[in-house]
């Protein structure tokens, strides 16, 4: 069975016959045999050589990097196996024409913000008083195949945002002062996690796209651009809500992580060492987490979750299955 293998200790990565081998600052090694890798994350500082990265790229695995204080800087990609230009072609064109890219845009919110609406309902279940946010965005959700434009879509996925971020102080048993999303930089806690967490799901997803016939540099949502794998963005608004916003209501509201986790860098807060070793162990237990799956009849983890959402959009551009995206059920 592969795993995703995280890397904190600052140190050096290379090949030993069919093991990667680990050595830290302090000359600790660990040995890791090649096959059992998924994908690798390094967040420490570490010298690579590039019979490591040949290897690994032999045995398709993905590296993701973090900079010093968790941000994510890239990712190596060995090169593709599984090409088809007829895909490619045909996923072009749903970009190229505007039709084709709402309907695909609206799909992505559409799922993301049930998945969404759902989060809240499990909490108003039990309890707290969510009527009036629910009530919004349930409009605001009857409104997005009425829009003509991506643009005019983001904005309504901008006020839904904004009601769900408005109830987090509620959800959240923690004494803390959340009022809106701030990304650059995170300036609290929760916004902290929130930039963290959904930086891990937005790899996971790359690394699943990586295993199909799709290019991550095609979006529908969010716009193309140069040096970003923006169709990970876009499938990953589906999966924010199961994944990275769960999980951070069990780190706070079960004290996993606590305001002792941070540290305040000039104008923003950022995540230390341990606790980022805590939040990954939940994330990588997160994405072995399996559910029946309706259609498939068999029980899929989380993480395949997100390569079979790549498989949908791929029949949806050759024309064997329209996409509709992943909302929970549970």
């Amino acid at each position: 069975m592969q795993n995703d293998y995280y890397i904190f200790q600052n140190g050096e990565i290379k090949r030993k016959d069919n093991t990667i081998t680990i050595i830290t600052e302090d000359n600790i090694k660990k040995d890791i045999p090649i096959e059992v890798i998924s994908n690798l994350y390094i967040f420490g500082e570490e010298t690579l050589t590039t019979k490591f990265l040949n290897h690994a790229a032999s045995y398709n695995i993905a590296i993701h990097f973090f900079n010093y204080y968790g941000f994510y800087s890239g990712s190596f990609l060995p090169r593709t196996k599984n090409l088809s230009g007829y895909t490619l072609i045909r996923q072009a064109e749903h970009f190229i024409y505007p039709d084709c890219r709402l309907k695909l845009a609206k799909e992505f919110i559409e799922a993301g913000s049930f998945n969404i609406y759902r989060n809240l309902r499990y909490y108003r279940e039990r309890g707290i008083d969510l009527d009036e946010e629910i009530s919004e965005i349930k409009f605001l959700r009857t409104k997005i195949n009425t829009v003509d434009s991506v643009e005019e879509l983001m904005g309504i996925e901008g006020n839904i945002r904004k009601y769900y971020y408005s109830t987090w102080n509620k959800i959240i048993k923690q004494d803390i002062n959340f009022e809106k999303r701030v990304k650059r930089p995170p300036d609290n806690m929760i916004n902290s996690l929130i930039s963290f967490i959904n930086t891990l799901v937005y790899t996971s997803v790359l690394s699943e796209i990586y295993k199909t016939q799709l290019n991550p540099t095609i979006s529908y949502l969010h716009v193309p651009g140069e040096k970003r794998y923006s169709l990970s963005l876009d499938i990953a608004e589906i999966f924010k809500p199961l994944i990275a916003d769960r999980m951070i209501f069990k780190l706070l509201n079960k004290n996993i992580i606590t305001e002792s986790d941070f540290e305040e860098e000039s104008n923003f807060l950022y995540i230390k060492d341990n606790a980022r070793l805590k939040i990954v162990k939940e994330y990588d237990e997160r994405l072995k987490k399996t559910i029946k799956h309706k259609e498939l009849n068999k029980n899929v983890s989380y993480r395949y979750l997100m390569r079979l959402e790549a498989y949908k959009l791929i029949k949806h551009f050759t024309g064997e299955k329209e996409y509709k995206g992943f909302k929970i059920w549970w």
